[in-house]
């Protein structure tokens, strides 16, 4: 694979946020960023600024006009042009739909696992060789725990554990499919959970998921079942304080990494070279 040489004038962030619904206004007073990759074209250029003297650059994961559906946004661009600015931890907000009639809509949820039920999206950087990264535990301790806290010292404490079963789309779950989902214990389901966290895990980045509740799932409540718009709407109602969540988080995070997502790749013989 050729692999376009990064540019020297491309800024330097520390921190990513891949946004979803709403959050694409997430910097002020930043810089648009064009990132070119071995994998096309990110969801959109980056945002690259600060936030308490640390860089950050924001992905918006469906693009800003929201163009890309879940199964068709590029996971693999949009690691990848992270980590060539120089990202190594990852706040990813999304939203999501409750399996359990305890987590209603607003409820904050910090996922300790994840379940792939997708099908056909490529979920990996390496094609050739013997590539097995461990995921057993998919999202960052360290990360998790800067969230965790910083959101019960904010006045949103969170559901500080839960298993997020990530689905195909663009359709929501059938009844039947989220009774299923909700027997099996998982607490969320999403759309554009995977393979955004293993990609994460391949380049050996810190990823943490943060879950915002926006509606019950079919097979939690009667009625007609989960739309669209109020899905959006209940995300727009609380994007406000999801980005003084993300702010404040950020001055949190450990300034230098001992997590095991920064050993995910000790040891293993890479097919290509990471962008430093």
């Amino acid at each position: 694979m050729t692999q376009p040489a990064p540019s020297p004038h491309l800024p330097r962030a520390e921190i990513g946020v891949i946004g979803g619904s709403g959050l694409y206004a997430f910097l002020d007073d930043a810089t648009d960023v064009e990132v070119p990759t071995p994998y096309g074209e990110p969801s959109d250029p980056l945002v690259v600024g600060t936030v308490a003297g640390r860089g950050v650059a924001f992905v918006p994961r469906h693009g800003r006009d929201h163009r890309h559906p879940p199964h068709r946004i590029n996971y693999r661009a949009n690691l990848w042009a992270l980590r060539s600015l120089g990202v190594r931890q990852i706040l990813a907000p999304c939203a999501v739909g409750s399996l359990r009639p305890d987590l209603g809509p607003g409820t904050l949820v910090v996922p300790d696992q994840l379940v792939d039920r997708t099908s056909g999206r490529v979920q990996t950087f390496y094609d050739t060789g013997a590539v097995h990264v461990a995921f057993a535990d998919p999202y960052c301790p360290d990360g998790r725990r800067a969230v965790i806290d910083t959101a019960t010292r904010t006045g949103w404490p969170p559901q500080d554990q839960g298993v997020m079963v990530v689905v195909e789309g663009p359709r929501f779950s059938t009844r039947a499919e989220s009774r299923w989902f909700a027997g099996q214990g998982w607490h969320l389901v999403n759309m554009t959970g995977h393979p955004e966290a293993v990609l994460a895990r391949e380049l050996g980045l810190c990823y943490t998921a943060i879950a915002l509740v926006t509606d019950l799932d079919a097979g939690v409540a009667e009625g007609e079942g989960v739309q669209q718009a109020e899905v959006f709407a209940l995300f727009a109602e609380h994007v406000g304080r999801l980005r003084t969540l993300l702010f404040e988080t950020i001055p949190a995070l450990p300034g230098e990494r001992s997590c095991p997502c920064a050993h995910a790749l000790d040891g293993l013989r890479l097919p290509l070279t990471l962008p430093e």
